[in-house]
């Protein structure tokens, strides 16, 4: 279960980080192709990675949450205490 939370620590700590990055390099970047304004290329591709990432991430840790909290609850219905 140690290596449970490792990982949701780590998949919100990459979040955290991608986001931060998006915020800071590319703000108000839409990281699609197809805006109302010309946007730089370089900066599109950025912002799409970045969102890539927050959006694989957030994944991985709603996953190991949800595991976690299953284990949880399943080693507190063996004890009857659920």
């Amino acid at each position: 279960m140690n290596a449970g939370w490792k990982v949701f620590g780590l998949s919100l700590a990459v979040f955290a980080t991608a986001l931060g990055a998006e915020r800071l390099f590319v703000p108000g970047i839409v990281p699609i192709a197809f805006a109302e304004e010309p946007q730089p290329g370089w900066a599109v591709q950025l912002a799409f990675l970045l969102r890539s990432v927050e959006l694989m991430t957030a994944i991985v840790a709603i996953l190991a949450l949800v595991l976690l909290l299953g284990s949880w609850a399943r080693d507190r219905l063996r004890r009857g205490a659920l």
